[in-house]
Parts: structure tokens; C-alpha cells; sequence
């Protein structure tokens, strides 16, 4: 809509910005044809005479009729409407971020303030109510086996493994420690780390 609402003038930015968006030479070749159109426009209403103020007259309005239709037929084309599906892809990718987020900032709470941690339940999620969100952090240490085993890649052979290994040694401390000590494959703890947390 540039090009129509400046009367022709922003058209050169506007394809000029779409050139570069796009990495367009046609776009590009087009920002300098409605330039030239706006400048040449300008300086025949410039020139006083009769005859270059109507052709420059003119061609500002050619300019303008021409770009606008232009951005109009091309717009659909550089920059397609957004689908449901779209949308809803987007508010996941969102989501999954934020709960990252709030993953990072419980880590963090573990690791300055255990004490606090420990009332805010973090990484226990078998312990009810718990008003704060920890983004699914799992606390492998101290969770019942069905919390544990909602860890994405464990099975419950292995989460049986874990348990008898934590029963006996108090605990672990990372992930790697599992796949040391529990015999799980090493593709386990890339999947594991992101949600596992081992606090004493």
C-alpha cells in the first residue's frame, strides 16, 4: 500500500526494500525504473513551463498507477498470507521457547538458592500443589519412577535400572552419570539433559 498512499513517491523504497528482503535483481530494477519516474516527474513540475509541468505531471501520475498495481499484483507472491497452520506452528515454536526460558531460569534458582528450590518444588512435579512453573524440569534424584519415566528416550526397563542404581549410590549428578552407571545409550542423554536436574 506504500506506493498508493504517497502517491507514487514511496514506491522506490518500498521496492527497494523488497529487492533487498528478497534479494531481487527484478525488484531492484523496478525500485530504479519508478526512481527515475519520480524524478523525472519532479523535475518537469519544477521546469515552470507548460509543456515539461504536464509531461512531469504525468509521469508522476504513470509512476504512481504503475507501482501501485505492481505491489499489489506482486505483493501475494513475496509475501504470502500467513495459514491457521501457520499461526499455530508459531504459537508452538513460542511456547517451547518460553518453557525453555523458564527451564533456564529454574536451573538458575537450583543453583543460587537450593534451599529456595526446594520450597518451590522445583523438578518435582509429584509433589502437589506446586505454584511455580519450572518449565518440566525433572529432578531424577528424588521423582517417583512414573514421573521418571516421562523423560523423552527412557523406557521403563531403564527407568528400573535408574531406580535400583539411585537406591543404592543416593543419587546421580548429570546425565552422563546415568548412561556410566545405568547402562543407557549414549543418545539418551542429549534427549534427557534438557529436562533432567539432579539435585541432593
Amino acid at each position: 500500500m506504500v506506493p498508493l498512499l504517497t502517491g507514487g513517491f514511496g514506491a522506490p523504497a518500498s521496492f527497494l526494500y523488497a529487492a533487498l528482503c528478497r534479494r531481487s535483481a527484478s525488484l531492484g530494477g523496478a525500485a530504479v525504473l519508478y526512481s527515475a519516474g519520480v524524478i523525472g516527474g519532479c523535475a518537469g513540475l519544477v521546469e515552470g513551463n507548460d509543456g515539461p509541468a504536464v509531461l512531469g505531471l504525468l509521469l508522476l501520475i504513470l509512476t504512481w498507477t504503475l507501482s501501485t498495481v505492481h505491489a499489489l499484483v506482486a505483493r501475494p507472491r513475496l509475501y504470502p498470507p500467513t495459514t491457521p497452520r501457520d499461526q499455530m506452528n508459531q504459537r508452538a515454536v513460542e511456547m517451547a521457547r518460553h518453557r525453555r526460558s523458564l527451564r533456564e531460569a529454574a536451573r538458575k534458582v537450583v543453583s543460587e538458592d537450593p534451599v529456595l528450590a526446594r520450597e518451590l518444588r522445583i523438578g518435582r512435579p509429584d509433589l502437589l500443589p506446586r505454584s511455580f512453573d519450572d518449565g518440566g524440569l525433572v529432578d531424577v534424584n528424588h521423582v517417583t519412577p512414573e514421573v521418571l519415566s516421562r523423560l523423552p528416550g527412557l523406557t521403563y526397563e531403564m527407568v528400573d535400572r535408574i531406580m535400583q542404581v539411585r537406591t543404592h549410590s543416593g543419587g546421580f549428578v548429570s546425565a552422563e552419570e546415568l548412561v556410566v552407571h545405568c547402562d543407557l545409550p549414549p543418545s539418551v542423554v542429549s534427549e534427557i539433559a534438557e529436562y533432567a536436574l539432579f539435585t541432593r
